[in-house]
């Protein structure tokens, strides 16, 4: 095979099944572009070393670019399920005090809504996502990071 031809693997990727801890939040960047903000809580469930059964819960925060952000503002709300497929990116700064802070955040590619915002007990079916063409838009879309309001 020719290795000109081999096609790898995206290396930064992640893809996450969660439920919206809090209300997004969609902000808009000195050019007018939307970002929408929100965190989801990733649950895992082990049995530890004792036989008893523990869950773990990870907070991670979803920035989402565009069209595609203003429509996770519109539709998604605090405690419904949605299912993210994006990459990893580090953030910094500083506090007022002067203290240097580093977060890992996700940023979207695709964002799935798995429930309709009216009824979040009726998680099944997928009721909306991003098509191609939004996360293409989205993945487009995203400005430098002096551009970014929070």
């Amino acid at each position: 095979m020719n290795q000109n031809n081999l096609r790898l693997p995206e290396q930064n990727s992640i893809t996450l099944v969660g439920r919206l801890t809090r209300d997004p939040e969609v902000r808009f960047t000195g050019k007018g572009d939307a970002v929408c903000s929100f965190d989801i809580a990733v649950n895992r469930r082990f049995k530890s070393t004792a036989g008893e059964w523990k869950d773990d819960t990870t907070f991670i925060g979803i920035v989402v670019w565009g069209d595609s952000g203003k429509r996770c503002g519109d539709r998604l709300k605090k405690g419904l399920p949605v299912h993210v497929e994006g990459r990893l990116q580090s953030r910094q700064w500083e506090t007022k005090e002067g203290q240097k802070r580093t977060t890992i955040e996700v940023i979207a590619r695709r964002v799935q809504f798995l429930s309709k915002a009216d009824s979040p007990q009726e998680a099944g079916a997928p009721v909306g996502k991003m098509s191609g063409d939004d996360a293409a838009e989205t993945a487009a879309s995203v400005p430098d990071e002096d551009e970014i309001p929070f």
